[in-house]
């Protein structure tokens, strides 16, 4: 089964060849599709160099900057493979554990998958209200949807490709994390999770999420539990 894989990157210059490094060393089948979100740094100029040298790479540029969602959205009608995993342009997650994530679907028990930083993995210590905040939001999804979550902010989401593409995702920053998941178990599909390493960076090495996006994350899964 081949995989689509799905970087937004916006003002990455210091990551983005090393994590498409890491992407392309894999080993599995793949194409990645890295959507340049109006950058004003270099990583425009980085991308455009890797893309004759790593193999199955497209790239999407937007003129002006839209947000995770956005790029997501553009990006979808580019994909080819068989399953899509989000994958962010920074090195908080680990390429290598692709396998263990995408497993279930090709196992057929699974429709999504989310790597859950909070299920056993080596994690970087960092903000202990980035923690609490993340299970608060978790917590109202749970209670709202009635699921069992454990990481709803989890970068690492991987689905069949015609899931994601019936979903009609309509955010445009952050808000894709709460929205995504909404619909998912709206619509019934099977989700697992399993447990990944979380390589966390500060705010000072170019962490984007902020408080006023937690606050988005709970009003998109109240909106989303009560209105299509």
């Amino acid at each position: 089964m081949k995989l689509s894989v799905i970087m937004p990157a916006y003002n990455e210059e210091r990551t983005i060849e090393k994590i498409l490094r890491k992407v392309d060393a894999t080993g599995i089948e793949k194409e990645i599709i890295v959507v340049d979100d109006a950058s004003t740094d270099s990583t425009g100029e980085i991308i455009s160099r890797l893309e004759g040298e790593i193999p199955g790479l497209k790239i999407v540029r937007h003129e002006r900057n839209r947000g995770k969602g956005a790029a997501i959205r553009s990006a979808l009608p580019h994909v080819e493979g068989d399953i899509v995993i989000i994958q962010d342009a920074d090195l908080e997650y680990d390429p290598g554990e692709y396998s263990k994530i995408i497993a279930p679907i090709k196992s057929g028990d699974a429709d999504v998958v989310y790597g859950s930083r909070f299920l056993g993995g080596p994690h970087r210590v960092l903000y202990y209200w980035h923690y609490v905040a993340n299970k608060l939001i978790t917590t109202i999804a749970n209670a709202l949807y009635n699921v069992n979550l454990n990481d709803l902010e989890t970068c690492y989401k991987a689905f069949r490709t015609e899931v994601i593409k019936t979903l009609e995702i309509r955010s445009n920053r952050f808000g894709f994390e709460p929205e995504v998941t909404a619909k998912v178990i709206k619509a019934k599909y099977r989700i697992y999770e399993v447990p990944i390493s979380y390589y966390g960076r500060t705010y000072e090495e170019g962490k984007k999420i902020t408080w006023k996006d937690g606050i988005a994350a709970i009003f998109f899964l109240v909106r989303y539990r009560f209105f299509n």
